[in-house]
């Protein structure tokens, strides 16, 4: 799959960002076009403007190390968009193909190993899951679950924590800095999109949300990716009230492309006894869920 549309939506987005004054040159009069001149791109990263429009229009693959850090330079990139833009040059000529997650075949859905869910579960203390880039959720603990509770109830969601930010309208009462929220779950998919442009569900999901959200479809044409390794985030359970929570996100080396994410409260805060308040609810909530089946095994034996 092509991913020079993709290429130069990114760099134009990020020459758009960039102002005259910003770049340290005079601003001139009569410009026609937000931030730099491709011109001016060029002469800051001393490149021809033939080159420089080549690798605008699309054309990364080929593009040399050193060619790529002038852009990035030149574009005043941060890390995450630095990172992007090296992993959309190796989509460009084939080198990033053995670094993709592999693909798995044969239609069944992708479950834990037992030992990954043994760990998962043995995270007692806050919510803990496994995710992939285009944010499935694919694995998670009892607390996890409870957590996540309206994204796993509604069938709409699929488990889709993308679809659940844009898509469902408890979102708005779960997330209560729901920009910040959709910002995020935009770059990581942006990112995802860098790293796999082979993913066709990934673009189905994108379609999807572009079609019926506005909000999704405006900030995907933003092109924002961002580092989402660590930080602290504020929900509203609909069952214990408002939390305040850390993160960490750790890439797991076993299986390319998934993320373990870990939420925690600070020891004797309120969110911590809101986490606690979230096991109780979720222990029975699942004792519950338990009977219920057992009742409608029990029921059907004796049909």
């Amino acid at each position: 799959m092509d991913n020079s549309q993709e290429v130069r939506e990114f760099l134009t987005s990020r020459r758009a960002k960039i102002t005259p004054e910003r770049a340290g040159m005079p601003a001139g009069s009569r410009r026609r076009v937000p931030g730099l001149r491709r011109s001016e791109v060029a002469a800051l990263a001393d490149l021809s403007v033939e080159y420089y429009a080549k690798l605008e229009r699309g054309s990364l693959a080929g593009a040399s190390p050193a060619v790529l850090e002038a852009v990035a330079r030149a574009l005043q990139l941060d890390d995450a968009e630095r990172a992007h833009l090296l992993r959309l040059a190796q989509a460009a000529d084939g080198s990033d193909a053995l670094a993709r997650p592999r693909r798995r075949t044969g239609g069944r859905p992708w479950t834990p190993r037992p030992s990954l869910q043994w760990m998962l579960d043995a995270v007692t203390a806050g919510p803990a899951f496994v995710r992939n880039g285009r944010m499935d959720l694919l694995a998670a603990n009892q607390l996890a679950r409870a957590f996540y509770a309206e994204v796993y109830d509604t069938p709409g969601n699929r488990n889709n924590l993308a679809r659940f930010n844009f898509l469902d309208p408890a979102s708005r009462r779960f997330y209560p800095d729901w920009d910040q929220a959709a910002d995020i779950a935009v770059a990581i998919l942006r990112t995802e999109a860098g790293r796999d442009p082979h993913d066709k569900d990934l673009h189905d999901l994108v379609g999807e949300l572009s079609t019926r959200s506005d909000e999704f479809r405006t900030r995907w044409g933003a092109h924002d990716v961002r580092h989402h390794g660590t930080g602290t985030k504020r929900f509203h359970h609909h069952a214990v009230g408002d939390l305040t929570l850390a993160y960490e996100g750790l890439e797991l080396a076993a299986e390319p492309g998934l993320t373990l994410t870990v939420y925690s409260a600070e020891p004797g805060s309120a969110s911590a006894e809101g986490l606690r308040l979230l096991a109780s609810w979720a222990a029975t909530r699942e004792a519950g869920s338990g009977f219920r089946q057992s009742e409608q095994s029990a029921s059907t034996s004796h049909e």
